[in-house]
């Protein structure tokens, strides 16, 4: 199941400061969380709800955050 992705304003800031392949690379880590949003780890207590997704990116390890819509649901019940 793929999910429609909402992107916020600082991410579209840092995501256009990117370099052409580094944009490349960014783009499949998000397709890839979108077809399967279970790839990612779910953060606790006051980020109840918040996801993330560790990736390399020019050898440093970037953290792609994201929150499921509504936040009633789990990857798990989406990838039924």
């Amino acid at each position: 199941m793929l999910l429609t992705v909402l992107v916020t304003p600082s991410f579209a800031r840092t995501a256009k400061k990117r370099h052409p392949q580094d944009k490349a690379e960014l783009a499949a880590a998000v397709r890839a969380v979108a077809r399967q949003p279970a790839l990612g780890a779910e953060k606790r207590a006051d980020l109840n709800g918040v996801w993330t997704y560790k990736f390399k990116l020019n050898k440093q390890e970037i953290l792609l955050t994201y929150r499921l819509q509504p936040d009633t649901l789990t990857p798990q019940e989406l990838c039924r």
